[in-house]
């Protein structure tokens, strides 16, 4: 398997890990999703508002790659948000809808990666201004790596909450060799 197919196995991984988290979320008791729990993020609804605004950072920034991958054009023009506690909202039909509308972005750009863009030099600045250059194959690797963070802390949540997420590792996903 090559260094793209990689991003791509991440990819689908991370989509299908957010069906998995979305379906579940959607058998809270009523209150529940938004109750404060006393995480990072407070709720399960601002843990996956963090995750949204992570993602939309991310991909924005993402899009000032020498490479310009088309699959980034429906993110540039995406208002950035002003923090990483930005909400996009508390129903769980809306954060939804906004979590499927990225994961097809990020499928997208999985899919128009090469192994020259992954190794090219990255700049890009952090919410606080810091400027970093850094190889964009490592970045995204920590991109994905981030939603898998956070989706534990959203497995936990919801596991407190009387459901359970079941199997999420990414195993699963790896295809078995002859």
């Amino acid at each position: 398997m090559s260094v793209t197919e990689h991003f791509s196995l991440l990819a689908r991984y991370n989509s299908g890990m957010n069906q998995q988290l979305y379906d579940a979320a959607a058998k809270l008791p009523a209150g529940e999703f938004t109750a404060d729990r006393q995480a990072f993020f407070g709720s399960l609804a601002g843990t996956l508002n963090h995750l949204l605004t992570a993602d939309t950072l991310w991909l924005k920034r993402f899009a000032a790659h020498p490479a310009q991958f088309p699959a980034l054009q429906a993110v540039r023009d995406t208002p950035q948000p002003a923090s990483l506690t930005h909400s996009f909202g508390d129903d769980l039909a809306t954060l939804r809808a906004h979590r499927e509308r990225l994961d097809a972005v990020i499928s997208a750009l999985a899919a128009q990666l090469t192994a020259a863009d992954l190794a090219q030099p990255f700049e890009y600045r952090s919410t606080r201004g810091d400027l970093y250059r850094k190889e964009f194959g490592l970045v995204l690797l920590h991109f994905f790596n981030h939603q898998t963070h956070h989706r534990g802390q959203a497995s936990t949540l919801l596991t407190q909450a009387g459901v359970d997420l079941g199997v999420t590792d990414i195993i699963v996903l790896v295809p078995e060799l002859p």
